[in-house]
């Protein structure tokens, strides 16, 4: 299995391959992300809630002097939104020269696995999840969801018409 450098994306994994991932609870269930899209872990602090975004847009936040958006994977997934108490933990990852926090329920531990045992999505998957997912990990006592950094990252709400800035003649 290759990443691209550029994306982040992973291709078909090679036999004998090992991959490894970041991984997260959330809703009591184990994501991955693959580990060379994850930049850092941290603790979400201070949250500007920014008007009018998408409900899974948690707001910004400032990190090490960089402006950082919250997103609530949460509600990406189709759960209930995020407590942003204390102690509420983030991935940080980049795309396209933006900084992202992916806020999760917890933080695991670097996982690593042998690529080619990377299993599609099952047929049962909620069809939410599987839009988020690149396949799943059978670990010893549960499943790996691998989501797809890219797709998480999509707009979750198109933006509504009124909002759209428009040219108008002057």
């Amino acid at each position: 299995m290759s990443v691209h450098a550029a994306s982040g994306a992973i291709d078909a994994p090679e036999a004998g391959e090992v991959v490894s991932f970041v991984t997260a609870t959330i809703a009591d269930q184990l994501f991955g992300i693959p580990i060379g899209r994850a930049h850092d872990v941290f603790n979400v602090r201070t949250v500007t809630p920014v008007p009018l975004s998408p409900p899974d847009i948690v707001g910004l936040m400032n990190l090490r002097g960089r402006v950082v958006t919250a997103l609530d994977i949460r509600q990406r997934l189709g759960f209930s939104p995020a407590s942003l108490e204390a102690g509420a933990m983030a991935i940080g990852i980049e795309s396209g020269g933006d900084a992202f926090g992916l806020v999760v329920d917890r933080i695991g531990e670097i996982v690593t696995v042998d690529g080619a045992a990377l299993d599609e999505n099952p047929v049962h998957l909620d069809p939410a999840w599987a839009g988020l997912s690149r396949g799943v990990y059978r670990l010893d006592t549960e499943l790996l969801v691998v989501l797809d950094v890219d797709a998480i990252l999509e707009p979750a709400l198109p933006l509504p018409d009124t909002l759209r800035v428009s040219e108008s003649p002057q």
